[in-house]
């Protein structure tokens, strides 16, 4: 049975300083060669023939009976035809024209054959937008593929994040987009119109289901079809300052109930004003916390809410109320008397980088953020604390898709094929890895344990098989889908300072989310049940 957030009490809790938790374009049609025309060889044969001479008629009646017949017409006097003489140098040349065009025949078939067994879009130019490769990253891998493929050019061009969807989707519908481009995994309805189907010739939908995580079978399949390939795999994961942890001899929590624990055990409020000095945890507001819609999107799914419906029925036929009880669990990070976080503190990444809190939520991505704010911070990453009976992590990644319009759709598909291979990606990411402390995580199953013994990602592959995901997915800038009910996210728990109910809070969201949801034609809300 799942231990819900209503059960997670935190008001009387005692600070106890000593807590003892858990730890390309077409080939050309084959051009018919010219025709040889075939010989006519003419009759050389011809009779030449001359009258026959009779002899003259008798006077007189001649008795023929015991003459025999003649036996040949020469006999009669008649010029018998020539002998047939065989026309050798015309035969041969009958000959050689019928072996030419046989050979031509054969030509035609194994050139048409060969041709329909090819992709008939293996050739041309293809554009592709990506967004946060820069082009050197990239060129490595284009340069082996158009080693392999001469007849196909592809230029890559990396795009400012900044009202990139709106220039994407304009762009596409003018017919000027690029073949291929890089999406986030929420916008696949959004972009249903602009995204060409995968064909079965790149993965069949069982090779893609046993080549990437359960998440990208969820979030890229429109009617069956999957329109996107993920080239990388990101969600939340628990950042923590590893000296003010052990300072506290505390290791990190891996449930909800012993992580508040920790979290209240670790905040030094200061003892005049009660504001914060140093937080446990960046959690239980909106404004000052980065990607606050995620981890509430995390919470609301491990505690069974159906988050196109959050005021309908839990996935725990015991409870009615999940997502309010979450959204009230949540508050009371940022609530006296137990909070361990305020308005008053700086965002949360700033204040993690600068070590004025012990832990917080947030994407791979953002370590490289806090690492050039503060290089010697002792970072660590820890999976995210789980409810009792459940698995449920959350995903946020990027995927590449091929555009509906491009000249060249199979040639982008083909490409993208070879983008997502062991070997190409396992490239890219030594390419990545160059610049950076760590490359993209791998998307592929099968070179998961490839980032076992990575410090930084090995806590995120372990969450990958029990994703999930939804349009609360904070950063995309997408002033589309993620944005707007974010927005309504935000209103919600800012609502509460004010002093609304959570009840009434989320009734305003929900209503807000089921027009969002219906303008972007999202039909399903992720399941909240275990991934077997």
């Amino acid at each position: 049975m799942r231990k819900l957030y209503h059960s997670i009490r935190v008001d009387n809790l005692p600070k106890d300083p000593n807590p003892n938790p858990p730890a390309g374009g077409s080939n050309p049609e084959p051009t018919t060669p010219e025709g040889g025309e075939l010989y006519q060889n003419p009759d050389q044969y011809s009779a030449q023939l001359t009258p026959e001479t009779y002899p003259p008629e008798p006077t007189q009646t001649q008795d023929f009976s015991g003459v025999p017949p003649p036996s040949s017409p020469g006999e009669f006097g008649s010029v018998p035809p020539p002998p047939y003489e065989e026309d050798r140098k015309g035969k041969i040349i009958l000959i050689i024209g019928i072996i030419l065009v046989v050979l031509v025949v054969i030509f035609l078939i194994i050139k048409f054959l060969g041709g329909r067994g090819a992709s008939q879009s293996s050739g041309g130019e293809l554009t592709y937008w990506g967004l946060w490769e820069d082009a050197n990253t990239i060129k490595p891998l284009i340069d082996d593929y158009q080693k392999s493929h001469p007849n196909v050019k592809i230029t890559y061009t990396k795009q400012n994040p900044k009202q990139y969807r709106e220039r994407l989707q304009a762009a596409l519908t003018r017919g000027e987009g690029p073949d291929i481009f890089r999406f986030h995994n929420t916008w696949t309805s959004m972009f249903a119109s602009d995204l060409s189907p995968m064909p079965d010739t790149i993965y069949t939908t069982t090779e893609f289901e046993k080549t990437f995580y359960p998440v990208a079978k969820a979030d890229l399949n429109i009617n069956n079809k999957y329109y996107g390939i993920p080239l990388e795999i990101d969600g939340l994961v628990l950042l923590y300052n590893d000296d003010i942890l052990k300072a506290q001899n505390i290791t990190v929590p891996t449930d909800w109930e012993n992580f508040q624990q920790a979290a209240i055990t670790l905040t030094t409020p200061d003892s005049t004003t009660g504001k914060i000095l140093n937080a446990g945890v960046a959690l239980g507001s909106a404004d000052n916390i980065d990607h606050f819609s995620d981890i509430l999107g995390l919470m609301f799914l491990q505690n069974g809410t159906n988050l196109q419906d959050p005021l309908g029925p839990c996935t725990d036929p015991t409870s009615t109320t999940c997502a309010v009880d979450t959204l009230i669990f949540y508050r009371k990070f940022a609530e006296l008397p137990n909070n361990t976080w305020d308005d008053t503190q700086d965002n949360s990444i700033v204040a993690f980088a600068g070590g004025k809190v012990a832990m917080i939520f947030a994407p791979t991505w953002q370590i490289f953020t806090i690492k050039q704010i503060n290089p010697n911070l002792n970072l660590k990453v820890a999976t995210v604390p789980q409810l009792p009976g459940i698995t449920i992590n959350w995903a946020t990644y990027w995927v590449e898709g091929v555009s509906k319009r491009s000249k060249s759709p199979e040639a982008a598909w083909e490409f993208l094929k070879f983008l997502s291979s062991k070997e190409s990606l396992t490239k890219l990411y030594t390419e990545q890895a160059k610049t950076r402390i760590f490359g993209e995580p791998y998307s592929r199953i099968d070179l998961a344990s490839t980032l076992e013994s990575n410090q930084y990602l090995a806590p995120l592959i372990k969450q990958a098989p029990t994703m999930k995901s939804f349009p609360f997915a904070s950063s995309t800038q997408d002033n589309g889908i993620n944005d707007q009910m974010i927005k309504y996210l935000l209103d919600a728990v800012n609502s509460l300072k004010q002093g609304a109910s959570p009840q009434s809070a989320l009734e305003t969201a929900s209503s807000g989310f089921k027009q969002v949801l219906t303008k972007y034609t999202i039909n399903a809300a992720p399941s909240t049940a275990p991934i077997e």
